[in-house]
């Protein structure tokens, strides 16, 4: 069955041609110069004559879903290698189709945002999401032989609702507060674990430009918010529950499994273990729980600067296994990325 690389999806949004060239939003403005001065290109500033060991592997074993479980312990070496890879090419092309998609809404707020100011910066972030998926699917193509898995379905919906969603609000709730939060976590755990240099490089420079993403929402959504009628502030908390819960479960590597001859009874082992395996194992529980607790303090304090920590969000969160007062000193484990 041939894998799918294209879909159609119905996008209806207002196009606002905005022709007041004043700077109203200074610190919006600002963020604009960082970007244009925080430019990188792919072709020149990473050296791609560096080889990838794959023998080696691309993460750290201990980030792979059930490592140091039974089943993880009766593979031998050279199927742990193999999955390794697989699992790695897995996430790595999650990250691949969000960035991508991210190109995709970055261009339609071009169009929606409501001040030139807010235009600017979106359009160099369109330029940043187009960098990042040529970064990674040159990766792909060169150092890991054209390994591309499909998009996941949560992703699918996620990216499917926020493109043929008609309010630049809601796109940047969905994609600058909750996606970017999730690649910043991800990206940076990459950088610091990653098994193979480049990927590191890679990560590290993905994260340089990431975190300007996640400062749009915060300098662009609270004024906007707080004018929301009762109705369409509850259309956003729901959204907003729904995109973490996308974001956070259902991202399970199974084709990455099977790829490698797992039996369906052990996939299964390791969707029921994986937890507790992330909790227990070591070093790595290390960078994994740091990884949550950044990144949900990092979503929880977003959402409280924009003005979207309402009593609803906050119980939404709650459900998620999110604690809403989380100060980045502890963060639940309950819930894998």
């Amino acid at each position: 069955m041939p894998v799918e690389t294209q879909h159609q999806i119905d996008s209806r949004f207002e196009t606002l041609y905005q022709r007041d060239y004043s700077v109203h939003e200074p610190d919006m403005r600002g963020l604009y110069e960082k970007a244009k001065r925080d430019q990188w290109n792919v072709s020149k500033d990473i050296d791609w004559s560096q080889p990838v060991d794959l023998d080696r592997g691309i993460f750290a074993d201990g980030l792979i879903d059930g490592y140091g479980s039974e089943v993880w312990n009766k593979l031998d070496r050279k199927t742990q290698r193999e999955l390794n890879i697989e699992f790695s090419c897995w996430r790595l092309s999650q990250l691949l189709h969000g960035e991508e998609g991210a190109m995709l809404a970055c261009s339609q707020l071009v169009d929606m945002v409501p001040s030139n100011d807010a235009k600017f910066f979106q359009s160099t972030q369109v330029v940043d999401e187009a960098r990042h998926t040529e970064v990674l699917s040159r990766y792909m193509a060169e150092k890991c032989e054209g390994r591309v898995y499909p998009m996941s379905k949560n992703l699918k919906v996620l990216f499917d609702y926020l493109l043929g969603q008609g309010k630049w609000f809601v796109k940047t709730v969905g994609l600058q507060l909750i996606a970017e939060t999730f690649a910043v976590g991800l990206f940076r755990m990459l950088a610091e674990t990653a098994q193979d240099p480049l990927m590191q490089t890679i990560s590290r420079r993905i994260l340089s430009d990431e975190s300007r993403h996640m400062g749009f929402s915060v300098l662009s959504l609270p004024d906007t918010l707080a004018s929301l009628s009762p109705a369409e502030m509850s259309e956003v908390e729901d959204f907003t529950a729904e995109a973490c819960r996308l974001v956070l479960r259902g991202q399970f590597p199974r084709e990455a499994f099977e790829k490698v001859g797992i039996s369906p009874s052990d996939i299964k082992e390791v969707e029921r273990t994986r937890i507790e395996n992330a909790r227990t194992n070591g070093d790595y529980a290390f960078f994994r729980s740091v990884f949550r607790r950044e990144m949900y303090t990092q979503v929880v304090s977003n959402m409280k600067k924009v003005g979207l920590m309402t009593p609803r969000t906050a119980e939404n969160l709650r459900k998620l296994g999110i604690d809403p007062n989380i100060d980045g000193r502890a963060a639940t484990l309950e819930q894998p990325a």
